[in-house]
């Protein structure tokens, strides 16, 4: 990881001027989790300031694009899926100018087993306790009831809601974690700010969800941020956040109405 200030030999050195890394983090942030951080505080103020609690209001996830219209409802949920990754596309672009790539901040193939045991661990610990966050905030009212999803029974259904937490974590774990922190160090930022710029943004555009989700996703954050830390590596957090929101998706859309404990809208 390059450090703070360092300007890498293979581009011109007036693309890496500290104003260049500024304006090229706050434009992919615009494309990407920035302007979904922007549109989830609209959402919430739209949310509290209407009649009723937030429990009895719903947050949707994978919603039908096109309803009774299957063929045309798994092409707005794949155009949804590829596009929302050009973000990804364009920072692996943006490191190929310094000669990296995508590599360098540990989204590669090169510890397969390693990636998929941490991962699986810290899914298993968050999971759990992100489960009990959620239930108990949503019950002292600082929650929307979360649907995690809303498709119709169709054959693709689960496909597309396991391609839609792939694409969920390899958006979020690349840009938030690795491109940021990467960028945040060549700005010369201590790692304690980095590290609060990286969880209140991931808290940020989860907000639709609630003070709760706003809470629960910057603490979830703070450890992402701390391993990745330790282990240079934003693979395993792709792997614990994909196994997170396949459990989320795919667990509701077999237990909703079948257990009393879940809430449904």
């Amino acid at each position: 990881m390059a450090e703070a200030g360092q300007v890498v030999e293979s581009i011109p050195q007036e693309r890496l001027t500290r104003r260049g890394l500024r304006d090229e983090t706050l434009l992919v942030l615009a494309l990407s989790l920035g302007a979904s951080g922007v549109s989830a505080l609209i959402s919430f103020i739209g949310s509290v300031t209407r009649p009723g609690g937030l429990k009895d209001q719903a947050a949707t996830l994978n919603a039908s694009a096109a309803p009774g219209r299957p063929w045309l409802d798994l092409a707005w949920q794949l155009f949804g899926i590829a596009t929302a990754l050009v973000p990804v596309a364009l920072v692996a672009h943006l490191l190929l100018r310094e000669g990296r790539s995508l590599r360098v901040l540990g989204f590669d193939r090169a510890q397969p087993g390693r990636d998929l045991l941490r991962g699986a661990v810290i899914a298993a610990v968050i999971g759990s306790s992100g489960i009990a966050f959620y239930l108990a905030a949503r019950g002292l009212g600082f929650n929307l009831t979360v649907v995690p999803e809303a498709l119709p029974d169709v054959y693709w259904k689960y496909p597309v809601l396991i391609l839609s937490a792939l694409q969920n974590s390899v958006l979020e774990e690349v840009i938030v974690v690795g491109y940021l922190l990467r960028r945040l160090d060549q700005l010369g930022w201590t790692p304690r700010s980095s590290l609060v710029a990286a969880s209140v943004l991931r808290g940020s555009y989860h907000l639709y969800q609630g003070v709760g989700g706003f809470i629960g996703n910057m603490v979830m954050g703070v450890v992402f941020v701390l391993l990745y830390r330790r282990w240079g590596r934003v693979g395993p957090l792709v792997v614990a956040h994909s196994l997170l929101d396949i459990g989320a998706f795919v667990g509701y859309a077999l237990l909703a109405g079948k257990v009393s404990w879940l809430p449904t809208a």
